[in-house]
């Protein structure tokens, strides 16, 4: 799932390479109005399908993944969480992410959707003037200003909740990423029982997608791999029953 703003076709750039790597298939899912609730239907409808499933996203689509995930009884298909530069915990309140997405969606309402694509170009690094400019008018006719608005008011997932998730989580942060800050990634990674953080640099990713996803899909593999190699241990062996005598065994 892909972060506000940006799309399924950014997706497939930043996931597909290192997906088709490793033999899976990629399921990118299409930003809508009912940006959320999509979301959620149609990873429970790939859920029911039984077929093992990671399930991951940028930004506000890491927030949908861990979130859906969180709800996934232990044992089914979810396999891990793929969680890249996740945006805040909680409610989102004043969050640098959150507070873009409103002033995008006022901008492109009040100016049009090319001035707000300009001044939007004026301030950004030639890559993500040129990213999001593309995104921006393949979602026009999809509501764009209402799947901004959605995502900046839901909340995330608390490390309390993030507590109890029962897959791996590959968390992929950006240091210097202004709108998704590290310490949210810190933070998520921290509380999770099994967490990998990986970061990547924002000219790095900003010019080859590709490195979100492999990534993201590195951390997971090595968590898999560490829990192989370092099995929980098993649980010390019952106390055999022990025989009391009576008198008569003297005899």
């Amino acid at each position: 799932m892909a972060g506000t703003g940006s799309d399924d076709d950014y997706l497939r750039r930043s996931f597909g390479p290192a997906v088709a790597a490793r033999g899976g298939e990629l399921r990118a899912l299409r930003p809508g109005p009912a940006l959320v609730e999509t979301y959620l239907a149609e990873l429970d409808a790939l859920a029911a399908r039984g077929a093992p499933l990671l399930v991951g996203g940028v930004s506000i689509g890491a927030v949908v993944a861990l979130s859906w995930a969180l709800r996934q009884p232990p044992g089914g298909p979810c396999r891990g969480v793929l969680a890249v530069l996740p945006p805040w915990s909680g409610a989102p309140d004043d969050s640098p992410a959150a507070m873009s997405a409103q002033l995008t969606a006022t901008a492109i309402e009040e100016q049009g959707l090319e001035s707000a694509i300009a001044a939007m170009t004026a301030g950004s690094p030639d890559w993500l003037g040129a990213e999001l400019g593309r995104s921006w008018r393949a979602l026009a006719d999809r509501d764009l200003p209402g799947q901004l608005r959605q995502a900046a008011t839901l909340e995330a997932p608390t490390p309390q909740q993030i507590s109890a998730l029962t897959v791996p989580l590959a968390v992929v942060a950006c240091p210097d990423d202004p709108l998704h800050p590290i310490t949210v990634a810190r933070r998520w990674a921290a509380a999770a029982p099994r967490a990998l953080l990986s970061e990547v640099g924002l000219q790095e990713w900003g010019r080859h997608p590709r490195l979100l996803g492999e990534a993201a899909l590195t951390g997971w593999s090595a968590i898999c791999d560490a829990a192989e190699a370092d099995p929980l241990p098993a649980p010390p062996p019952a106390p055999a029953p022990r025989a009391d005598r009576s008198p008569r065994d003297d005899r």
